[in-house]
């Protein structure tokens, strides 16, 4: 596993890190997963909860509120309450909180079994899990798969988030996503962010959670810090925002 920091711009800290899965070789997570079969879907998704939550509990500092957010994939979970008993019992070996525990599933799979879905999304925040649909908007379901059910979050996807400061469609689909979220009650995370007008136009339409190059890249088998030349950034841009207020 890899790890690639969640900042939040509000609290001015690192708010958590997505574990991203990475080959022995360094392989990337498309290269990877393109090599699990469907009967092997099960396994491999249950392995890499287990491996992430094991790698967090040693690298996180103690005292500090980190969430950990953990991809996983719907069509690989036959029957939630089942296919959370490695997860918990990872948890509750590594002495690691559920309530800092965030999953992910992707729009880029195709989920043909919204009430499957709904369930499993009902039995993880029975747990305290929070939950979050990834590559929001650049899937397959889309603002259809929002009306069925709402997760805790939602993440825009990079395709979106991409010269979102120089591009009227992008600025208006992603303003809009801002606002149904509010709407809803859901939080929002931009990720992809690679440059600093990107993140000043996305903070200010009220996106609080954000993830990219510009930050941090992910680090393999480590938790690493958010880039000095952005930290120098960001600490001029709340000046300067203080300042107007």
């Amino acid at each position: 596993m890899a790890f690639q920091p969640i900042y939040d711009a509000v609290g001015e800290r690192v708010w958590g890190y997505e574990a991203l899965v990475r080959g022995v070789s360094g392989e990337g997570a498309f290269e990877v997963l393109s090599k699990i079969s469907p009967e092997q879907r099960y396994r491999f998704d249950q392995d890499c909860r287990v491996k992430a939550i094991e790698l967090a509990s040693r690298l996180f500092p103690a005292g500090e509120d980190l969430k950990l957010s953990i991809n996983f994939m719907p069509n690989a979970v036959y029957e939630p309450a089942a296919c959370l008993r490695a997860t918990l019992l990872a948890a509750a070996r590594c002495s690691f909180p559920t309530s800092s525990i965030m999953f992910e599933f992707t729009e880029n799979e195709e989920v043909t079994d919204t009430v499957h879905l709904t369930n499993i999304i009902t039995e993880y925040r029975r747990h305290g899990f929070t939950t979050a649909i990834d590559d929001f908007g650049a899937g397959h379901a889309g603002l259809g798969l929002l009306v069925e059910f709402q997760p805790d979050l939602i993440k825009i996807d990079m395709k979106l988030v991409r010269g979102v400061d120089t591009s009227p469609a992008r600025r208006a689909v992603v303003t809009g996503i801002v606002a149904i979220a509010q709407d809803l009650g859901i939080a929002v995370l931009a990720e992809g962010v690679e440059t600093e007008a990107e993140y000043v136009f996305l903070k200010a339409v009220g996106i609080r959670l954000f993830q990219g190059y510009w930050f941090a890249e992910p680090a393999f088998e480590e938790l690493p810090q958010v880039a000095p030349s952005t930290v120098s950034q960001l600490m001029m841009l709340s000046a300067s925002a203080g300042s107007r207020n």
